[in-house]
């Protein structure tokens, strides 16, 4: 059997006291950044883990975070990994708490778990209304404003400027007119994408065929593309998601119109299929476990009393890829083979 490491085993191997380790792991002021980086990596090498339970006895602190989601949160996997490899790289061990989906109810379980002493602090990823962890013998509760109550995009998720930049870019391409397919209006998310479609049109002096959707149906997006004019092409179509996109480029094939040329398309999200679609999909990828490793930093920097890191930026980015092209001005062979081979999907 394998010898545990153990606290004198990675300070050896980082070149430090003992006691310099054991303050990285108790979270005590005075250590510099480069020492605890090289105490974490040298950890993290030898798969070193504190002793909670001695760790306690001596400090008062049980070495224990929770993260806090309601029942409907699965899709958070993405924020969780980023938090949690964070929080085990600081020497903490974590574990994922379900809450309610009900406000009030949430707001009881999360005060039982303060008062049960167990964890040193609790990121929720889901809104807290009540007022928690501002005792100073409570622990630090720290909750995300990137997802409200149903789990929408808010906060820096529901950020559009790459909207923006995707317009811009298809401007320069020499694109003059637009199409949104928009999400539904109780996502904040897509109310933003949509306000952000029609102010960029208006700024940019450029036409605009529409609004057209409303959900997050791929065959709503498939129909929104059917009901334009056969003279709407060249255009561009921002849809609010990739799915939207995908039946949008999909509507265009099956009316002839060649993707990219005729119709370039912009999607959200970057889903790892958008790479590979013919043509593949120009999206924003949204950096989620980035977010979730910034939070946890909040939270540990709160626990420890330290200086908040600097707010990570830049969550969001368009990935450029062949779905948008410098608009074709008229109709080509390649759009009338389409037109005559592409059939109409299965809607069964």
């Amino acid at each position: 059997m394998n010898k545990r490491p153990t606290s004198r085993d990675v300070a050896r191997l980082a070149g430090v006291s003992q006691s310099t380790v054991s303050f990285v792991f108790n979270g005590r002021d005075g250590i510099s950044e480069a020492t605890r980086d090289r105490v974490q990596a040298a950890a993290a090498e030898l798969n070193y883990r504190p002793n909670l339970a001695a760790r306690s006895m001596r400090t008062q602190r049980t070495g224990r975070l929770a993260v806090v989601i309601p029942v409907t949160g699965l899709n958070l996997f993405p924020v969780l990994e980023g938090a949690v490899t964070v929080a085990r790289e600081a020497g903490y061990v974590v574990e994922v708490v379900t809450l309610s989906h009900v406000a009030a109810e949430r707001e009881a379980e999360l005060s039982a778990l303060i008062g049960s002493g167990e964890y040193e602090g609790f990121l929720a990823l889901t809104p807290i209304s009540g007022q928690f962890g501002t005792g100073s013998s409570e622990p630090v509760v720290l909750s995300l404003s990137e997802f409200d109550d149903e789990l929408h995009a808010t906060g820096e998720l529901m950020d559009a400027r790459p909207m923006v930049e995707m317009m811009e870019k298809l401007v320069d391409l020499g694109h003059r007119r637009f199409v949104h397919i928009a999400g539904p209006s109780d996502y904040p998310s897509a109310v933003a994408r949509r306000q952000t479609y029609l102010a960029t049109v208006e700024r940019l002096e450029v036409e605009s065929l529409g609004v057209l959707g409303g959900s997050w149906s791929g065959m709503d997006a498939y129909e929104s593309v059917l009901s334009l004019p056969d003279t709407a092409p060249p255009l561009a179509v921002l849809a609010a998601n990739d799915v939207l996109a995908a039946a949008a480029i999909r509507a265009a094939f099956s009316r002839g119109w060649t993707v990219p040329g005729d119709m370039s398309v912009t999607g959200w999200d970057d889903v790892s299929i958008g790479a590979f679609m013919v043509p593949s999909l120009t999206s924003v990828f949204q950096d989620r476990p980035r977010l979730g490793a910034y939070s946890m930093r909040r939270l540990i920097a709160r626990i420890r009393g330290e200086e908040s890191p600097a707010r990570d930026v830049g969550i969001q980015r368009v990935v450029w890829r062949e779905s948008i092209s410098p608009p074709r001005t008229a109709a080509s062979p390649i759009a009338r083979v389409a037109r005559e081979s592409v059939a109409e999907p299965h809607q069964g």
